[in-house]
């Protein structure tokens, strides 16, 4: 799995020319069936975090898996600033990288920025749930938030849909209105601009919560019979309206409840695993039904599993090597070093 011209560091530019949509929905389904056979490794403990808030306001995590399918070793490392104001979690400029090695030696294979990877995966490993929880033939389309998140669901689920409208609002009127004409051009069907979120998810056939707000931003009496609500952050969808909804699918409760607010949920009483429908992976493996009746109430909430993470990475890393992209870096006890190497430092 090595190579011999050492590690290979796949950037950013190089990313969004070899990963497409399809792609991303494809290998986020793949590593669903990979948690359903038992096959993925977590590290101990699951992530790691270290936050420092006074006169800084940086956060660092990190997350590892082994996934014994491919197989591949990574380790998904992030930093960005958050103030409680500004969140530059999804900004080109913070942090993101993977660093994959071989399971079998320990030796480095690549550090893959993960910019890209990461956006798109936010989306399709929620977006694809709609396979088996969607509506048969959904018409209109609602986007709470329309930056990286909202963006990027849009690219999915029109890439699995064909509808007749889709809707979106943001915090500021401007931002929204020039988002619906950039995508009513680009799509050929009508995005129009809302004022509140209420106009946005009542009547969507499908609404997606993609903000950056730590605040509840849709509530459960406005998703509608037969509707779909895709949350993809924090308290996208309130907390009390999830024991409402006929059905609620999360990627992973053990994940989720690493999380500040979910955790919050479960230990006031709101919600609990009972009520919990089943997760992604049951979907995907046919352990769990989807969709039974055409008026259910179904809501789709991911975290984020560094699991597919790492897969993106391992298949970006594989289609830069395979299409000659990418800069090679030398490694310890590679060729390019060992020539030059006259023994080891005790200083």
């Amino acid at each position: 799995m090595t190579d011999s011209r050492g590690v290979l560091f796949v950037p950013y530019q190089d990313t969004l020319a070899l990963l497409s949509v399809a792609d991303a929905l494809r290998i986020c389904e793949d590593v669903y069936g990979m948690h359903a056979r038992g096959s993925v490794v977590w590290s101990s403990p699951a992530s790691f975090k270290l936050d420092v808030a006074d006169g800084f306001n940086n956060h660092w995590h990190v997350k590892s898996a082994l996934l014994k399918d491919i197989p591949t070793t990574g380790v998904r490392l992030y930093n960005y600033y958050d103030d409680g104001v500004r969140n530059t979690v999804g900004d080109l400029g913070c942090t993101r990288y993977i660093a994959l090695s071989d399971p079998h030696s320990g030796e480095p294979v690549a550090i893959v920025d993960e910019h890209w990877s990461y956006a798109i995966r936010s989306a399709a490993a929620a977006t694809l749930a709609c396979k088996w929880m969607g509506p048969r033939q959904p018409k209109i389309l609602g986007l709470v938030g329309i930056g990286t998140m909202g963006t990027n669901a849009l690219r999915c689920l029109c890439s699995m849909y064909k509808f007749e409208e889709i809707r979106c609002t943001s915090r500021r009127p401007e931002t929204r209105a020039a988002f619906a004409r950039k995508w009513s051009q680009a799509l050929g069907i009508a995005v129009v601009p809302k004022d509140s979120i209420e106009e946005v998810v009542r009547g969507a056939d499908i609404a997606v919560g993609g903000t950056t707000s730590g605040d509840v931003v849709s509530r459960e009496p406005w998703v509608g019979p037969g509707a779909t609500f895709i949350s993809l952050a924090r308290r996208e969808l309130d907390p009390a309206g999830w024991s409402k909804m006929d059905k609620v699918v999360i990627d992973s409760w053990d994940f989720n409840m690493l999380q500040g607010e979910f955790r919050r949920m479960v230990e006031s009483g709101q919600f609990s695993r009972e009520q919990l429908y089943g997760e992604i992976h049951e979907l995907v493996s046919g352990e769990k039904k989807g969709r039974e009746r055409d008026d259910e109430r179904i809501l789709i909430h991911t975290t984020g599993l560094v699991s597919q993470d790492i897969a993106l990475a391992h298949f970006l890393y594989r289609s830069a090597l395979d299409k000659g992209l990418g800069t090679w870096l030398p490694r310890a006890g590679g060729a390019a070093c060992a020539a030059g190497a006259g023994g080891r430092s005790t200083t």
